[in-house]
C-alpha cells in the first residue's frame, strides 16, 4: 500500500533541492542582516514538529554561533499576557500553516518588544508571512497527511541555510548542496525499523545526543501518532541521570547516532544501556554526509519505515485518529 505520509516523504529531496536554490540570495541577505544585528539571544516559537524542529535550531545555532538559543512558552503572551523583554534579540517563529492564534500572538508580542521576526513558514500568503520582518520560505509544497515529514525536513534544511549564511560556513553550504541527492540515496536503501521490531511494543524511548537528541523528540511523537505507542526522548547522557532504572525492565530503545563530535560519548551511554538489559535498535546514516545534516537523513529513513510499519499493524499514517493536520491553539 502506498500511503501519503511515504510518498510525501518521498518529496523531500526534491523539495529541498528547490528550496535551496530559491532562498539562496534571500538567505545570504538574511545572513548579512543577522551579523549586523549581533543578537546576544535567539528565541525560537512553534509547536509539535515546528516546536521539535526549534530544538535542531538551538543545537546547531548554538554549535556554530555560540549565541545562546531558548525555547518560548507561548502561552505566556497569549494566556497570561506577559510581554517578553526582546529588544536586539532573533526570534524565529517555525510553521507550516502560519495561522495558529497563540503562534500568531508571540510573534506579534515579539516583535513588539523589539525583536526581529524571521518566519519559517510553508504558506507565505499566511497571518505569520504577512507579520514577520522577515520570510524564510520552507518550500514544501502541499502537504496533506497529517503526520509532517517533507514540511519537517524542509524546515531542517532552511535552518542549516540559514546558519550556514550566519556564519559564512562555505563547507556546511557546500553540504547543502549535496544534501538532495543524499537524502534521494538514503530513500532507496534498505529499513532500518521493520514490523517485527515494533510489533509487540507499547511503550519506547528514543535516545540521541546532541544533533541526535535535537530530532529525538520528532521521532518519539510521530511513534506516538502514527502507529500508537507511547515513546519518550531523551538525551542519552540525560537519560543515565534516574531514567535508566527502566532498563532493568523489559525496555526496547531506539538510539540515533550521528558521526560527530558527541559520537564517543554516546555510544558509551548506549553501550551502558545494552548492559542493564534494554533492547536497543540502532539508527544510523550508511551514506556519507555532512554531520550537522545527518539527522535530516536518519529521519528521511525513519518516516518511511514508520509508515510501512504502520500499514502492517493495520494502522492509517495519513489520517491518525483524532488529529487533524492544522491544529489552532490559544
Amino acid at each position: 500500500m502506498t500511503t501519503l505520509m511515504a510518498t510525501e516523504a518521498r518529496e523531500s529531496a526534491q523539495r529541498i533541492a528547490e528550496q535551496l536554490s530559491h532562498n539562496a540570495t534571500l538567505a545570504a541577505m538574511l545572513g548579512e542582516r543577522i551579523r549586523k544585528l549581533k543578537p546576544r539571544l535567539v528565541m525560537m516559537v512553534g509547536r509539535g514538529s515546528s516546536d521539535h524542529a526549534g530544538v535542531f535550531a538551538k543545537y546547531l545555532i548554538e554549535i556554530e554561533t555560540g549565541v545562546p538559543v531558548c525555547a518560548a512558552a507561548p502561552s505566556v503572551t497569549s494566556v497570561y499576557g506577559r510581554q517578553l523583554q526582546l529588544k536586539d534579540a532573533l526570534v524565529l517563529v517555525i510553521s507550516q500553516s502560519g495561522r495558529s492564534p497563540d503562534i500568531l500572538a508571540q510573534a506579534e508580542a515579539a516583535k513588539a518588544a523589539g525583536a526581529m521576526v524571521l518566519a519559517l513558514v510553508n504558506d507565505e500568503r499566511s497571518p505569520l508571512a504577512e507579520l514577520a520582518d522577515a520570510v524564510l520560505p520552507l518550500k514544501a509544497g502541499p502537504e496533506t497527511a497529517v503526520a509532517a515529514t517533507k514540511s519537517y525536513l524542509c524546515t531542517l534544511s532552511a535552518i542549516a541555510q540559514l546558519v550556514a549564511a550566519w556564519t559564512r560556513n562555505k563547507e556546511l553550504e557546500q553540504a547543502l548542496t549535496a544534501l538532495p541527492q543524499v537524502l534521494d540515496k538514503v530513500c532507496k536503501g534498505q529499513p532500518q525499523l521493520r514490523l517485527d521490531d515494533l510489533k509487540a511494543l507499547r511503550h519506547g524511548i528514543v535516545l540521541g545526543r546532541g544533533l541526535g537528541y535535537a530530532i529525538s523528540r520528532e521521532l518519539a511523537l510521530k511513534l506516538k501518532e502514527v502507529c500508537g505507542i507511547q515513546a519518550e526522548a531523551f538525551s542519552s547522557a540525560e537519560f543515565l541521570h534516574g531514567p535508566v532504572t527502566l532498563a532493568s525492565r523489559p525496555l526496547t530503545v531506539i538510539e540515533l547516532q550521528v558521526d560527530d563530535e558527541s559520537a564517543a560519548n554516546h555510544q558509551a551511554q548506549i553501550a551502558d544501556v545494552e548492559g542493564r538489559g534494554a533492547k536497543v535498535l540502532h539508527l544510523k546514516v550508511e551514506e556519507a554526509v555532512h554531520p550537522r545534516l545527518a539527522p535530516l537523513c536518519l529521519l528521511q529513513r525513519f518516516y518511511l519505515d514508520i509508515a510501512e510499519v504502520a500499514v502492517q499493524l493495520g494502522l492509517n499514517p495519513d489520517a491518525p485518529a483524532g488529529l487533524n493536520k492544522v491544529t489552532r491553539t490559544l
